[in-house]
């Protein structure tokens, strides 16, 4: 596992390279929600097209989404891939959200409560539950995605073979617990996995002046 200043470096690093992000792009915290069960197993550009169809159809909300007869949902979420199963998941959601009072009921909640709440949804998983409280919610939780994975792995930084919840205790543990840090670094990696091998697998800087190489030299050498 990493030492906790060089999770500092590699912040700082990502930060130098490509400057603050504005990830999440949403009008509210319920699109987020919508836009984490919909990035599922594809990419931002497919899911935007599926909320724009929302958008042209209703106004994005869990009553509205309900609204929607299943072939009509289905149509709209059809760019986001697996449309059918999404269709499901965005109702079970949306009837979720609903019985739980919505989002002013849910915000009053710990993030401890919160968080398992999440995980109880049927097809919420760890990274979907944790985009939710990081993003929608402005919780502390720090989001593991693959581009996470690989990039530690690549810098040597981490075996591969640890869990998500061991993942998210590495940053969690050895970073400030700040809402705006967690979801710049989260954002960080993202747009750097996009940039270096077209965001697919992280084998090697694809450009000399990459800021990471030195991050890499002295792990090559610890």
């Amino acid at each position: 596992m990493a030492m906790p200043s060089t999770l500092s470096e590699l912040y700082q690093c990502l930060l130098t390279q490509y400057g603050r992000q504005g990830w999440w792009p949403a009008d509210s915290p319920f699109e987020i929600m919508v836009g984490a069960i919909l990035t599922q197993n594809t990419n931002w550009l497919n899911v935007e097209k599926a909320l724009a169809n929302l958008k042209q159809k209703i106004s994005l909300d869990a009553d509205s989404i309900l609204s929607l007869a299943q072939e009509e949902l289905e149509a709209c979420l059809k760019p986001s891939g697996y449309f059918r199963i999404k269709t499901q998941r965005l109702q079970f959601y949306c009837r979720w959200y609903l019985l739980q009072g919505g989002y002013h009921a849910l915000q009053q909640l710990s993030t401890q409560r919160l968080r398992k709440l999440l995980l109880d949804v049927h097809g919420v998983g760890p990274e979907t539950a944790d985009d939710i409280l990081l993003y929608a919610f402005e919780r502390p939780v720090f989001v593991i995605d693959a581009y996470t994975r690989r990039l530690l792995v690549h810098l040597q930084m981490i075996k591969g073979s640890e869990g998500y919840e061991a993942l998210r205790s590495l940053f969690e543990e050895n970073l400030p617990k700040r809402v705006d840090l967690y979801k710049q670094f989260h954002a960080l990696i993202v747009v750097h996995a996009k940039q270096c091998g077209a965001g697919a697998k992280i084998n090697k800087p694809v450009c000399e002046m990459c800021q990471l190489t030195k991050l890499n030299a002295y792990s090559a050498s610890s």
